[in-house]
């Protein structure tokens, strides 16, 4: 192996299975493919008592959602850069709902139905001017280049509802991305429901849809998990708008755990008093760690008979960095970790890989290989599943 992921599909079925049974009966399960489009890993999810349906940013993913999903599933397509051309194409595949981001987006989308001789629902995307909920990422109260501002709804309600082609069906809220609060997220889904019914009410919109994003987190660094079983309790008292769907889009929090990637040990060495363990496989194939700054576990599998001949580069009971084989010292997997022993033919291998891993990676830098995907064939070492060592 040079560098690799490996899931396990039946994870992330699980996963599905944990978060349905405790969101309410009112809720949409959506999985926002972009954290993991590999075929058997979206398959599984979709499964019997898995999510209702994906959400989807290219043409690409709406054609893998169009051949994978079972017959009845929802596909909504978002992302803030929707161009004529990629319109035209996510009606062709035939998107049940489009969320849209701006003024010129909905006249594009109008245009868009006229050649395709189609409707569409349309969801407009909002960015509340305040959110009172924390993660990793923001996309909302803020500046940002997502959605409409909250103050100019109005003005967007009325574009949408005056041009042909659109049915404007409801929004779209999706204002972080890694919270682990279950009680605050649950408050920002009951904002959403109150904001939405109000809105639509002041507006004259029939209120069909609310999507209220993912942002659902994942502990990566031994820090509390979201708590199921709050979010489960909260959400039972919320309320939503009658008649409306309610939808929720998670990819980290489902997919994270399923995956495992794997990296073969190029070289260890030492600069300046500290260890830098070499891989084939950096942010080329695995950039999420470095890029979001996440403390991912991080094991060394032995490799007792390397394919190199002759005496290999070693380190004991230190900390060390993981670099890739990039040509830039951004190329980091992660730093100051420590480990009982490696060497140039090892493998290190970094669990929660499952969500935003291949797909996140920049494959095309320098022309490397790109890594592997498999479906886990044999059990993992019980290790794998730990966390850093401090």
């Amino acid at each position: 192996m040079v560098s690799g992921y490996v899931y396990d599909p039946e994870v992330a079925a699980a996963r599905a299975r944990e978060l349905r049974a405790a969101l309410p009966s009112w809720a949409t399960l959506l999985f926002a493919l972009k954290a993991n489009g590999f075929p058997p890993v979206v398959q599984a999810l979709a499964a019997e008592g898995g999510v209702d349906g994906l959400e989807v940013a290219s043409s690409q993913e709406a054609r893998l959602a169009r051949d994978l999903l079972p017959a009845g599933s929802v596909v909504a397509a978002a992302g803030p850069a929707k161009h004529p051309g990629l319109l035209v194409e996510l009606l062709a595949h035939g998107v049940d709902v489009v969320h849209a981001e701006s003024a010129l987006e909905l006249r594009r989308l109008s245009r868009a139905t006229q050649q395709t001789g189609t409707r569409v629902s349309v969801a407009l995307r909002v960015n509340p001017a305040r959110v009172d909920v924390a993660g990793t990422l923001a996309m909302g109260g803020r500046a940002s280049a997502f959605g409409f501002p909250e103050p100019e709804v109005p003005a967007a309600i009325a574009l949408a509802t005056s041009l042909p082609g659109l049915d404007l069906v409801g929004f779209h809220v999706h204002a972080v991305c890694g919270n682990r609060d279950a009680r605050a997220h649950a408050a920002y889904v009951g904002w959403c429901l109150d904001w939405a019914e109000r809105t639509a009410s002041a507006h004259g919109v029939d209120l069909g849809w609310l999507d209220v994003g993912g942002g659902l987190g994942v502990s990566y660094d031994g820090e509390s998990p979201l708590d199921l079983a709050v979010l489960a309790t909260e959400l039972d008292r919320l309320r939503p708008p009658q008649g409306a769907r309610v939808v929720l889009e998670p990819g980290r929090w489902l997919a994270a755990d399923c995956g495992w990637y794997a990296a073969e040990v190029v070289d260890v060495k030492q600069s300046y008093g500290e260890t830098f363990v070499v891989v084939r496989g950096g942010i080329n194939a695995f950039a999420l760690p470095g890029t979001e700054d996440f403390p991912l576990p991080l094991v060394v599998l032995p490799v007792d008979e390397p394919r190199e001949p002759g005496p290999r580069a070693e380190a004991r009971d230190t900390r060390v960095t993981v670099a890739g084989e990039l040509c830039t010292p951004e190329d980091v997997l992660v730093r100051d970790v420590h480990v009982p022993q490696v060497r140039s033919g090892d493998l290190v291998v970094m669990p929660k890989a499952g969500a935003y891993g291949w797909e996140f990676a920049l494959h095309a830098f320098l022309g490397h290989p790109p890594p592997t995907r498999d479906v886990l064939t044999a059990t993992l070492p019980a290790d794998l599943t730990l966390e850093p060592t401090p």
